[in-house]
């Protein structure tokens, strides 16, 4: 499949014009371990093989072009060409993207994919064109679990008082307010000096990024809260997207989609080994009942069902 699709493209490029050569510089915040990562890579292999070489990527990775909300203006004035970003940040310039935040909304990987690759997230990807960005697929950041350096937590009640890093996003702030928390939004490039030097006592993110930046030296407890679930859309400025062909917009929209499985794929295999790696470098972990939970944060749902209208309901209805 993969080869007629490289054949059809050189047939695109044929019948529409001579291809637009150019460097694509694509960012992301986390390190060369991390699940961004995979998908970077794999987007500039098939980038650079189905353009036959007129398209080249160049990762940055590491927030060196900033952290993520930088990144989005960025890309908005055209200065960096793509980005993978945590959906987080996103809803500060696109607040229909606040509805994906929602605590506890997805059931399960297979139910958010079938959302944001469906009519659904189709809809959330062009709600960014107006911001000046081109979304071209939805990769992740996962499932998110909490951490912190205190104590167990395995009732909302355990979470009281903890000063708990969340993403600059109201959504998570709201829903870790109404669990007792103190809620502190911060950039991910301030976090781990945060930790160390415990300006706040937790945070929370999938396994992969509390494995490969080695939160276990900071957080001793762990628990499978599975709190929300975060996309990471990989996202063009509408300035670069626009500099390529009609040929060449179909091969990057594809080689997007394409990368964004295979990481999602590589995050769900390797899932039970970043937990058992976590386990063995001593973490202690939990699994909470969540009914307490996912009670403790209906007020957040009270708050914004009004501003997501029917959309909560079509999410949770997708089958």
């Amino acid at each position: 499949m993969k080869r007629i699709f490289s054949i059809l493209m050189i047939l695109v490029f044929a019948f529409t014009g001579t291809a637009v050569a150019m460097e694509i510089k694509l960012a992301h915040v986390v390190n060369e371990k991390d699940a961004f990562h995979v998908a970077a890579e794999k987007f500039k292999e098939l980038v650079e093989k189905n353009s036959q070489g007129a398209l080249t990527v160049t990762i940055f990775p590491n927030a060196k072009l900033g952290d993520e909300r930088t990144l989005l203006e960025r890309m908005k004035m055209g200065i960096v060409d793509a980005g993978i970003i945590t959906n987080g940040p996103i809803i500060n310039f696109v607040p229909s993207f606040g509805v994906i935040d929602l605590p506890f909304l997805f059931r399960d990987p297979t139910h958010a994919y079938k959302v944001l690759d469906g009519s659904i997230g189709q809809k959330l990807m062009a709600d960014l064109e107006s911001q000046g960005w081109k979304g071209l697929a939805f990769a992740e950041r996962g499932f998110r679990n909490l951490t912190n350096s205190k104590r167990p937590v395995k009732t909302p009640e355990d979470i009281k008082g903890l000063k708990i890093r969340v993403m600059q996003n109201p959504v998570y702030v709201d829903s870790f307010k109404a669990l007792g928390a103190n809620a502190v939004p911060m950039a991910w490039t301030e976090v781990l000096t945060a930790l160390q030097q415990g300006t706040v006592d937790g945070q929370e993110n999938p396994l992969n990024v509390i494995m490969a930046f080695k939160l276990y030296e900071t957080q001793k407890y762990l628990s499978i809260t599975r709190h929300a679930y975060a996309p990471a859309p990989i996202i063009m400025s509408m300035n670069t997207w626009k500099k390529l062909t009609p040929a060449q917009q179909a091969l990057v929209k594809k080689a997007a989609q394409d990368a964004a499985e295979h990481e999602r794929a590589w995050d769900n295999k390797m899932e039970a080994e970043w937990l058992k790696d976590l386990k063995a470098k001593g973490m202690i972990v939990t699994t909470p009942d969540l009914k307490l939970f996912r009670a403790a944060v209906k007020p957040v749902y009270d708050q914004y069902g009004p501003k997501y209208g029917n959309l909560i309901e079509s999410i949770q209805n997708t089958k």
